[in-house]
């Protein structure tokens, strides 16, 4: 049996561009071998839009960004079913962001672990969420200086 995780959008972005923002538990995870790293594309289209309104900057564009993720030997594409859908419509209002709300249905329906800080995931308590804090703590140098 396949072991699998779905990441979260910041995942996609830090694993690639800082990973020091990783927690220790969400990096160990992302280089174990034997775990198949799936990629939602509703965190693609979150990515679209930060995209188009200037809010981040992707290398080459959505598309070459996207296609960087999935020729990774242990990605896979999760493509939106209906019973994630169906999945979607019977979670409790507890997250607003519609994109953070399909990926904890997918999560749910397909029983893989998401890679996410969002502590707002915890109100979720059938989720299991991946990022707890182990070892030292990684606090950005400015916190520390005000």
């Amino acid at each position: 049996m396949t072991v699998q995780v779905l990441l979260d959008t910041h995942v996609l972005i830090w694993m690639g561009s800082d990973p020091a923002r990783l927690s220790d538990k969400a990096a160990e995870t992302l280089r174990d071998p034997s775990i198949t790293l799936l990629i939602s594309p509703a965190s693609l289209w979150k990515l679209a839009i930060k995209l188009g309104r200037g809010r981040i900057s992707l290398h080459g564009g959505i598309e070459a960004f996207a296609n960087r993720l999935l020729s990774l030997r242990r990605t896979r594409w999760l493509g939106i079913t209906p019973s994630h859908l169906a999945a979607v419509a019977q979670l409790p209002p507890h997250h607003g962001d519609p994109f953070d709300r399909l990926l904890i249905a997918q999560a749910l329906v397909e029983a893989a672990p998401l890679v996410s800080k969002d502590a707002a995931f915890g109100a979720y308590t059938e989720l299991q969420r991946i990022w707890q804090l182990t070892g030292r703590r990684r606090w950005p140098t400015a916190a520390c200086t005000r």
